[in-house]
């Protein structure tokens, strides 16, 4: 991922309950590039352009469904699957709003589950004003302002938060390696169904496929750390039944083996947004 550029910033203090980081993408060169992106169960909002003031991504591939015709701006649901952006080829910038996963619910209010891996255009979460002031924008910082400016009011309408399964997200991050459904509820004192339906409702996927996501990322974290000599060791780390379980999990994510992905390693580009490599 050499060629292109990131940059991270800070969500202001009010938002980082909601925010998970601000990335800034930006490509000079004039070659096509397909992106693969691992998913890690994030919503988001995306503004990308070309140096032309035209889309920078030409479209988007989520298995085999393929999006074309993408806008300069954009929401997108939780990514539960791999995908690849295959952007034109001419420089660019994007910058990429990743939320946390339970924001769309807290910042919109709406029901997670009827997002998912889709995306919405401005006039559809509005932000019809917003896209025509980050397009006459005359910098990046200028419009990641403005994109914090969006979040805080709709924050202020929305006034909603489900507090448990926001405290068991951050249960499942800190016990990834060893967390089930069962020890939820369980510590939680909720019955397993009333969580599955509030879980469904905040984040947009069930709890068992966010807590797969959420261990697929520690593994490729562990493996670009290059701290363990085997791959079997990565896989006891994180408590898989056996190492072909592991496997599985790592191709349905990634497309790649975890062989190949030591040995691509210095390929990929992983920050707080996610896992991604050409």
């Amino acid at each position: 991922m050499s060629t292109i550029n990131f940059s991270m910033v800070l969500p202001p203090h009010d938002l980082a309950r909601d925010i998970e980081c601000i990335r800034i993408s930006t490509y000079t060169g004039n070659e096509s590039l397909d992106v693969k992106v691992c998913p890690k169960g994030l919503p988001g909002i995306v503004f990308q352009l070309a140096d032309d003031d035209s889309a920078a991504i030409e479209s988007i591939t989520i298995g085999n469904a393929q999006i074309s015709a993408i806008p300069i701006f954009f929401l997108h649901g939780q990514g539960s699957a791999p995908s690849v952006m295959r952007f034109k080829d001419k420089p660019y910038v994007s910058i990429q709003v990743v939320l946390k996963p339970h924001a769309l619910y807290s910042l919109f209010g709406w029901d997670a589950s009827s997002l998912n891996q889709g995306f919405l255009p401005p006039d559809q979460f509005g932000a019809i004003e917003l896209d025509n002031q980050l397009l006459t924008a005359s910098t990046n910082e200028e419009r990641v302002s403005l994109l914090c400016t969006f979040l805080t009011e709709k924050m202020n309408q929305t006034k909603k938060r489900d507090e448990l399964i926001e405290q068991s997200l951050d249960f499942i991050r800190k016990s990834v390696s060893s967390i089930s459904v069962k020890q939820i509820v369980s510590a939680f004192h909720i019955s397993e169904r009333q969580f599955q339906k509030r879980f469904a409702r905040v984040v947009g996927i069930s709890p068992q496929l966010y807590i797969r996501i959420v261990r697929i990322n520690e593994a490729l974290r562990l493996m670009k750390t290059g701290s363990f000599d085997r791959l079997s060791d990565v896989a006891y780390a994180l408590n898989y039944f056996d190492q072909s379980h592991f496997i599985r999990d790592i191709k349905a994510f990634s497309w790649l083996s975890p062989k190949t992905i030591t040995m691509k390693v210095s390929d990929f580009h992983s920050d707080e947004a996610g896992s991604s490599y050409l």
